[in-house]
């Protein structure tokens, strides 16, 4: 008999990320038990997961393609401020099988980041970018309910931005997909004092104490406020694992030099994957 793999095999043998698989663990679309805190399947399991995704391959494979070209709409949409037809987009992607998370991560988020990328080369003004980034924030705020799921509550995650960042979106996100993945999270947003990182964790209390604290930060500038936020809720709970990452930060190195626990990794679905194997390591 072929030994069982674990969820991390199971990703590597599909050519996707680990919580892609996670999510069809979690959507019962992939067959797969704990074993010691581990998710496990047979060979045989996998094998029968992907029968059924070769079967639908064509489906899904014209909607990723769909929602790619769905991408300069939807920025067309936001850079203008139309918060009606880009949310129109976004309902056309859900609609033609996307996930909420797809569409945040693969369609919403390359739109901004082609909008940031045209105000970098001068192309867009910087009213462009504000407007198109309150519009998206708008966006990101309705899909929000979407993430929301049933079911026994997997811990608190504390998730914000220091003082300095105001980049709200990738907070925001990063807690959606969190709570998709069946955590509480706390969210501080944007520019967050860094003693309110030590008060959010007195607010959660002790018992059970947060599972870990993530800050985001994508400008140098604001990386002392991110030591100062790491000391604080060191002062108030020194058991409670800080996670650094968002672009000021390359690696772990950086995240260690910043006094944190370890770095999130460069995307939302690294961040997400971070706070798994952190539940990993404390379940029963």
């Amino acid at each position: 008999m072929k030994p069982d793999l674990t969820l991390t095999d199971a990703a590597e043998r599909l050519g996707v990320h680990y919580m892609t698989a996670y999510r069809y663990v979690r959507t019962g679309r992939l067959a797969a038990r704990k074993v010691q805190g581990e998710w496990r399947l047979t060979p045989a399991e996998l094998a029968r997961f992907r029968a059924e995704r070769t079967a639908a391959g064509s489906s899904r494979g014209s909607g990723t393609h769909a929602r790619a070209r769905s991408r300069p709409r939807l920025e067309d949409r936001i850079v203008s401020g139309d918060e009606t037809g880009a949310w129109r987009v976004v309902e056309d992607a859900l609609a033609s099988g996307a996930t909420p998370e797809e569409v945040v991560l693969d369609l919403l988020m390359p739109a901004l980041t082609a909008v940031g990328r045209r105000w970098a080369e001068g192309v867009f003004s910087v009213a462009d970018e504000h407007r198109a980034s309150a519009t998206a924030i708008r966006v990101v705020a309705r899909l929000g309910p979407l993430f929301l799921r049933r079911g026994r509550r997997r811990g608190t995650v504390i998730v914000g931005a220091p003082g300095g960042e105001r980049h709200a979106i990738p907070v925001a996100v990063v807690a959606d997909l969190l709570r998709g993945s069946g955590f509480d999270v706390l969210e501080l947003g944007a520019d967050t004092p860094a003693v309110s990182f030590g008060d959010a964790v007195a607010w959660v209390g002790p018992a059970p104490r947060p599972l870990a604290v993530l800050i985001g930060v994508t400008v140098a500038s604001a990386l002392g406020a991110v030591r100062e936020a790491v000391v604080e809720v060191a002062r108030v709970d020194p058991e409670v694992p800080v996670l650094v990452g968002g672009a000021a930060t390359s690696g772990e190195r950086d995240a260690l030099a910043l006094g944190a626990a370890g770095w999130t990794g460069p995307t939302a679905r690294d961040a997400v994957a971070a706070v798994e194997r952190l539940r990993a390591d404390v379940s029963p």
